[in-house]
């Protein structure tokens, strides 16, 4: 099927041009924020663990807006491109040219998310763990971005039925790869998160985060099967055309750690090792 006729430009008011990606990120910080703002204001899913006010949450959606933009764009040009911007250092500051990690964005979020809990005197655990429970909402928006865009397509897929031909991939049809992404780190990983926090609530400080971690890189590993490698690096290891075609790509390479950590951090909340200390060398509950 032709790819749909989607303008990337979502309106333009005068020489201000507002791109459905911009929206997308907009989209997905306001709706984490709101659901942020009710998570923190349920008192029976905390316990005795300290926690955010809701005006802490206000804050601390710039210093995640900040920590995902920084780590994004850093985490692209390390992982995925560093000889070009070695060569041109000045266009790492180019971001309206394109270019996120969303393992480097985490990376960002994480440091915003103990950096806050800092300045709050809060479990950073904690911060994370609220971040982790709306980060499937940006991923959600943002992938559906990527597809309105036609970018960061899928591979070859000539038998299936409903294979797109994107306008800058060539004429052959491939997966809708973006849309496999939006669903699986999207919207199933946010239906897998709020389960959990019906679960188990808040008060065990990182093992939402350890469930997210995890989830997202199944999730990741799982659609880069589909993914259209990035040019400039192909396949890191082996080849691969379609569903289960082999090849190892850099975002498995990146989810394999992401992995590890989410069950370390699981274990660790378990034993209440993230619990922050009382005056008698304990964890609070």
């Amino acid at each position: 099927m032709p790819f749909p006729d989607i303008d990337p430009v979502a309106f333009s008011l005068g020489p201000l041009v507002v791109r459905w990606y911009a929206l997308a990120y907009i989209a997905g910080l306001l709706g984490g924020w709101l659901v942020a703002r009710r998570l923190v204001a349920a008192d029976g899913l905390w316990g005795g663990v300290r926690r955010p006010s809701r005006e802490d949450i206000d804050d601390l959606l710039v210093w995640i807006a900040f920590g995902v933009i920084i780590g994004g764009r850093l985490g692209y040009v390390i992982f995925y491109n560093p000889g070009s911007y070695l060569a041109r250092p000045l266009e790492i500051l180019y971001i309206w040219q394109g270019g996120m990690s969303f393992h480097g964005g985490l990376v960002g979020a994480i440091a915003a998310s103990f950096l806050f809990g800092r300045s709050r005197a809060v479990s950073g655990f904690t911060v994370l763990d609220i971040v982790a429970v709306v980060a499937p909402i940006g991923l959600l928006f943002g992938r559906i971005a990527n597809f309105i865009n036609g970018e960061l397509w899928g591979r070859p897929a000539p038998d299936f039925p409903f294979a797109v031909i994107f306008p800058f991939a060539g004429p052959e049809p491939r997966y809708p790869s973006q849309l496999f992404e939006a669903a699986t780190q999207g919207l199933l990983l946010f239906i897998v998160m709020l389960a959990a926090v019906a679960f188990f609530g808040l008060r065990r400080p990182g093992l939402l985060s350890g469930i997210f971690a995890i989830g997202y890189a199944i999730a990741r590993i799982f659609c880069e099967f589909f993914r259209e490698p990035d040019p400039q690096l192909g396949f890191l290891f082996g080849e691969g055309a379609g569903w289960l075609g082999g090849g190892v790509t850099m975002g498995m390479l990146l989810s394999l750690p992401l992995a590890l950590a989410g069950a370390a951090a699981i274990v660790a909340a378990r034993r209440g090792a993230t619990l922050p200390a009382t005056p008698g060398g304990r964890g609070a509950a």
